[in-house]
């Protein structure tokens, strides 16, 4: 077995990759990188029948877009290849074979039909079928049946399963990071199928075996995979193989309710819970959210690092996680947190960074060309950004600054336009004609002079020049408006209020 620390995220390629996935993958990825580890992708695509075309490539996509790409995988050959389980069928029905001689394992004959009977008789009586030392001696396999008689019936084609043989009274010390020390009766454990005689394994053997010829040192996955931790053990200790070190993450919880997180849930409650777009669901990244925010709050569920600290950064991540931090109880979701987390890291963005974002939105709404341009886009930006949570809400935040008002907000003009506003106004034009210097501070001090040498309150001049300016009671610094828009803009919006207004 290395020694060196080896991770593994294994998805089915079966649809998108739920938000769940991706904190799997992400405490994989944090956890082998703080060791110096290797993170390892293997697509479990056993299943044929729910293959999803696109799936694989959707699950590449979100880690790479999340940053956390994978080492060794489908694309990234390492020397444990190949890594879709699909390619790696002719390499199980030699351990199921193993574990068959090994006295571990056993052929199974009964047929779907057979086994439907009994489910259904023991229902009737109140009771659960479940395959195991109780009854397996009366059943169709080759623990009941002689040498002969099994040797007649492979030979002959018959349909089989291979079934693990659970041992009778015994107790499983099972160990697991997250959870601590679990007891298990073998009595209450069912003898699993590991092998099916169409040459596929289930997959309990494919992933146990995958586990070991690709040296995975850890096995961090959901919770759901907990009532297979007995199997998985035993399999390994039929094998005589040293098995890995096993972490079960909990679940992330709906926002509000009981139980975990859906597809439904993001749908009713406006949410993505996908990390990319799929069908007519929307992802994360087309929602407007940053990597970073992604990687930032899934990080935080279920995961805490034992301080007050909210915000980190991937190798502030790498370096504060450990399992022993991971809870064992599920985690809420809370999708005010992750625009708040996305409303931070909005805000350490470089204003130019944010203006390419931005630059899309206003090129499909045919702005001018001298305010398209990137250095307009960024003053503009700089000004408005810290009420955004989102690239998305930068429009409705500055949308007068690219295109006049062509109507002004009703409660404003009620509140501001006075019987005196238009003359004060028109005053106020003769000023700006007379100004040279139009930067936001010189004019801030020529226009409040002007307003106290005319003896007017402020009242009466700032708030219906914003409403003019803008459309609206809304915006940053006036005098910053003024000085982008610039004097000849400014001047002539304040006219066109005063023509349309009166």
């Amino acid at each position: 077995m290395s020694h060196k620390v080896r991770v593994r995220f294994a998805p089915s390629p079966t649809g998108p990759l739920h938000i769940g996935g991706v904190r799997t993958a992400l405490f994989n990825y944090l956890f082998a990188k703080k060791h110096g580890g290797d993170f390892v992708l293997r697509i479990e695509d056993t299943d044929q029948n729910r293959y999803v075309k696109g799936a694989e490539q959707y699950i590449v996509d979100a880690l790479n877009w999340c940053g956390i790409p994978f080492d060794e995988g489908p694309g990234k050959e390492g020397a444990f290849g190949p890594y879709r389980q699909s390619e790696r069928k002719h390499l199980y029905k030699q351990y199921a074979e193993e574990l068959i001689q090994k006295g571990k394992a056993y052929y199974a004959f009964d047929t779907s039909e057979k086994l439907a009977f009994h489910r259904q008789d023991h229902e009737a009586k109140g009771k659960t079928f479940i395959y195991n030392w109780h009854n397996r001696l009366k059943l169709d396999n080759s623990l009941a049946l002689s040498e002969a008689e099994v040797k007649t019936r492979l030979e002959n084609g018959a349909d089989y399963v291979v079934r693990f043989y659970t041992p009778q009274d015994q107790k499983l010390d099972l160990k697991d990071e997250i959870r601590g020390a679990i007891e298990i009766d073998t009595n209450v454990l069912d003898d699993k199928v590991l092998f099916k005689s169409d040459g596929m394994p289930t997959y309990h053997l494919a992933n146990i075996v995958d586990d070991h010829l690709m040296q995975i040192t850890h096995v961090i996955r959901g919770e759901e995979w907990l009532p297979s931790l007995a199997l998985h053990q035993q399999l390994y200790d039929a094998f005589g193989w040293n098995a890995p070190t096993f972490a079960h993450l909990p679940l992330i919880m709906k926002p509000v309710g009981k139980g975990k997180l859906s597809k439904r849930d993001g749908a009713k409650m406006g949410f993505p819970v996908f990390p990319l777009s799929w069908a007519e669901s929307i992802g994360y990244k087309e929602a407007g959210y940053f990597p970073e925010a992604v990687v930032n709050f899934l990080a935080l569920l279920g995961w805490n690092p034992g301080t007050e600290q909210e915000l980190f950064s991937l190798d502030q991540l790498t370096s504060s996680f450990s399992l022993d931090r991971v809870n064992k109880s599920g985690a809420r979701f809370d999708p005010d947190k992750t625009k708040w987390y996305n409303q931070y890291y909005l805000q350490e963005k470089d204003v130019s960074e944010l203006a390419e974002h931005f630059a899309p939105i206003l090129a499909e709404k045919a702005i001018e060309a001298d305010r398209s341009s990137l250095s307009y886009i960024q003053q503009v930006v700089r000004l408005i950004k810290e009420r955004a949570t989102f690239v998305s809400d930068f429009w409705g935040l500055s949308d007068y600054f690219f295109v006049a008002p062509e109507h002004y907000a009703e409660k404003g003009v009620k509140k501001q336009w006075k019987e005196g506003t238009p003359e004060i106004m028109g005053q106020l034009v003769s000023l700006l004609q007379k100004t040279a210097n139009f930067d936001s501070e010189p004019l801030e001090v020529a226009v409040k002079l002007w307003i106290n040498d005319q003896e007017l309150s402020f009242g009466k001049v700032m708030p219906p020049l914003r409403l003019v300016l803008v459309g609206d009671m809304k915006g940053p610094h006036i005098f910053d408006i003024m000085h982008l828009l610039g004097k000849d803009e400014s001047i002539r919006r304040i006219e066109r209020a005063i023509a349309k207004l009166g």
